[in-house]
């Protein structure tokens, strides 16, 4: 079992006092009911259950109210009514009922001693087809594919987690964490391609692996597509939208088609619904909030940098190169860095922005901005040690503090830094692996002083 992050949400969950029914949202084989099943283990008494099998399904299909699920279910696990206190049920794949899915509120109206866990691949599509949905009575958590942190786990890497948890971060250790993030960067954070990866120490290995997972994703869209239109326009934008990673996308004529805005538009969100992709919209706000600007070309961020080099064919030239750096590089690493800011967010379904500034005949932008403390933060990111900042000067000319950050392949630093307009600030120099403690190291930056 590799330990995830969410563990610890779910361990604050079991002690809450107001607990409601739980539901784990997150795409295909990112391990979910294995991090459920293990979590299962802390209870003295449990029910797991599994919707994909009929007589599982049947039991919320045949009974009109809850004391007779309850009834049926502690009756086929051979537990007595007086355990309901002591009692977790798991519901895997509750997608495949709806009844399932309404049923929750009765467990947190009449049975709220009871912990319940759902969790379901394709659970967007089916909430959108379940009448009187329990709004506000029922919580939820996000599941991502493994983060760095978690892949040095699974290494059992003592001396890398460690020192990751350092801050700052050792110097001496830089040379060593680099390294295992090159490694991480090619294999990617889906737990099966990992467990093999740690297992055998060879990415060649790892090739029938990804290609099972990319067919059960392109297989899915047949439940994903309400008619055959849609369906031909997901399976062209599975087919293509890896290529496109280096730039802002269209969705008129995507992938040099023939398909329209809407279509390309429609499709795009259905597979993003299903945790597949994510469209990364820009924002032109240098105050807080954040409003994403929806009439902008948005970015695509796929589900797993790994399974992209897959498909792109670059694990081996990575594997050989000396540094995370050239051009497919150039917008792997900005992809694998929101990738894992996106992992440290549980708790909603909200996506990372990045900033422009938009002109007839220049633009600038900044890879990605963050709330922290009441400030919009920018967030460069380069491909190698060293890249002009000429969009995060401009932000920073408009901005109301003094703080930036880099994401880059160097060592960690802060230094003092100035716009061409004279603006002085705070350049914070993050190398790739501390993405994933980017909010820690704001504290940091931001207990600094200008003056």
């Amino acid at each position: 079992m590799i330990e995830r992050h969410i563990l610890k949400e779910l361990l604050n969950w079991k002690e809450k006092t107001n607990r409601k029914p739980l539901i784990i949202r997150g795409a295909r084989q990112v391990g979910k009911t294995t991090l459920i099943k293990s979590f299962s283990k802390s209870y003295q008494n449990k029910i797991l259950l599994n919707l994909e099998k009929t007589a599982d399904k049947r039991i919320f299909e045949s009974f009109e109210n809850i004391s007779d699920i309850i009834d049926v279910l502690l009756l086929k696990f051979k537990l007595s009514p007086d355990k309901t206190n002591e009692l977790l049920i798991f519901i895997d794949e509750i997608q495949e009922s709806t009844a399932a899915i309404k049923y929750l509120r009765y467990f947190y109206e009449e049975y709220p001693e009871i912990h319940v866990i759902a969790a379901g691949s394709l659970l967007e599509f089916a909430l959108k087809d379940v009448e009187n949905f329990p709004v506000g009575r029922v919580e939820y958590l996000y599941m991502h594919p493994l983060n760095f942190r978690e892949y040095l786990n699974a290494m059992n890497h003592e001396y890398a987690i460690e020192h990751l948890s350092h801050i700052p971060v050792t110097p001496s250790a830089h040379s060593v964490l680099i390294e295992l993030f090159k490694s991480y960067a090619i294999v990617g954070g889906m737990p099966e391609a990992v467990k093999m990866y740690v297992e055998e120490k060879k990415i060649a290995g790892l090739t029938r692996i990804y290609e099972s997972l990319w067919e059960t994703f392109s297989d899915d869209m047949t439940k994903y597509a309400t008619n055959k239109t849609e369906l031909n326009v997901m399976r062209h934008i599975v087919n293509t939208a890896y290529l496109n990673l280096d730039a802002r996308i269209k969705f008129q004529h995507f992938g040099n088609s023939n398909y329209k805005s809407r279509e390309v538009g429609e499709a795009m969100r259905t597979l993003e619904n299903a945790r597949f992709l994510f469209l990364i919209y820009p924002t032109t706000e240098v105050e807080y909030p954040i409003r994403p600007d929806y009439k902008k070309s948005p970015r695509l961020q796929f589900l797993d940098s790994g399974l992209i080099n897959y498909k792109n064919g670059v694990q081996a030239e990575l594997l050989t190169s000396g540094e995370l750096s050239g051009n497919y590089s150039g917008y792997l690493i900005p992809h694998l860095v929101t990738q894992e800011i996106m992992s440290i967010n549980s708790f909603s379904n909200t996506k990372p922005n990045f900033w422009v500034r938009e002109k007839s005949q220049s633009s600038a932008e900044v890879d990605l901005v963050v709330h922290y403390s009441g400030k919009i933060i920018p967030i460069e990111i380069k491909s190698g040690e060293v890249g002009k900042l000429r969009s995060l000067h401009q932000f920073m000319d408009r901005v109301n503090h003094n703080f930036a950050v880099r994401i880059y392949g160097g060592e960690f630093n802060i230094q003092k830094a100035v716009t061409p307009n004279n603006k002085k600030f705070w350049l914070m120099n993050l190398p790739y692996y501390l993405s994933i403690k980017i909010y820690d190291y704001l504290e940091l930056l931001l207990s600094n002083d200008l003056n």
